[in-house]
């Protein structure tokens, strides 16, 4: 733990998207008390306007505060992103290992399931099941949750595979352990690394994934704030109030980047081959 903590902090990158992460998590549970105004508050008069002292990043088409928009649109993009990738690592992990362990028919059922979600491309897969169950943050949860099932479930299944038969697992068979206890307490563990990686670029590939169904308008719904939104509303204003597009694909694209390069470090500090380093 120790050796992992030192080579944490020698890595300049992640410790860089730590922080920008700490941020924009501590900016989105503290919006309510760092946001000027209400994210639905109309200020008639103040329409189309550009960064002021009253309104630091202006106001979209309706007098709403693009400020405050984006503080709270950072707490439905984290809520939708780590939703969705609990529900995907939740499920994914157990068909993994059921497939892994027992193999046979289980595997061949379980793995031809995951291989015909894997046939269609992420956001048609979610475009789908939103326009089946319908949109708001829920259903967008959920749609998201299971267009990456198959991700984890080849992930955690590839992992059992390489590890179901060691010694250390034929001593607790030998001993009498039960099936779950095997699979949860002496298999399970040994996913926990690459799970994580493999969660945290998932959220990013979530957040993403929900801002382009609330552009297309399944996602989150008006008047509640969405990045995607946000972007789909601002096409009209370009010309006359350019922040309105800015703001917004610049807070998506940092929270998107630093998901993904800490994600990126973490591969590497967790990789047996750098350990030694």
């Amino acid at each position: 733990m120790n050796s992992f903590r030192t080579r944490f902090f020698r890595n300049k990158t992640a410790v860089v998207c730590l922080i920008l992460l700490f941020l924009l998590v501590a900016a989105a549970v503290l919006a309510p008390f760092i946001a000027p105004h209400d994210p639905t508050e109309m200020f008639k008069d103040h329409r189309l306007e550009g960064s002021s002292a009253e309104f630091l990043l202006g106001t979209d088409q309706f007098g709403r505060d693009l400020f405050s928009r984006i503080l709270y649109g950072a707490r439905i993009s984290l809520l939708v992103g780590i939703s969705s990738v609990a529900i995907s690592v939740i499920f994914g992990s157990l068909f993994g290992l059921l497939a892994g362990y027992f193999g046979g028919r289980m595997d061949g059922i379980i793995m031809r399931i995951m291989d015909i979600l894997f046939a269609f491309p992420e956001i048609l897969l979610a475009l789908a099941i939103v326009a089946a169950l319908g949109p708001g943050m829920f259903n967008t949860i959920l749609a998201i949750g299971i267009v990456n099932i198959p991700v984890f479930t080849r992930l955690v299944r590839s992992t059992v595979l390489s590890i179901k038969n060691l010694e250390y697992v034929e001593s607790a068979r030998s001993i009498g352990a039960s099936t779950s206890r095997i699979m949860f307490l002496e298999i399970f563990p040994n996913v926990n690394a690459p799970l994580l990686v493999q969660s945290t670029l998932a959220i990013s590939g979530a957040i993403l994934t929900e801002s382009a169904l609330s552009f297309l308008g399944l996602g989150i719904q008006p008047p509640d704030p969405s990045w995607g939104g946000m972007i789909s509303e601002s096409r009209r204003y370009m010309e006359l109030a350019p922040g309105m597009i800015i703001w917004p694909s610049v807070a998506m694209t940092i929270t998107i980047l630093s998901f993904n390069l800490f994600g990126d470090a973490l591969r590497d500090l967790l990789d047996p081959r750098h350990r030694s380093k």
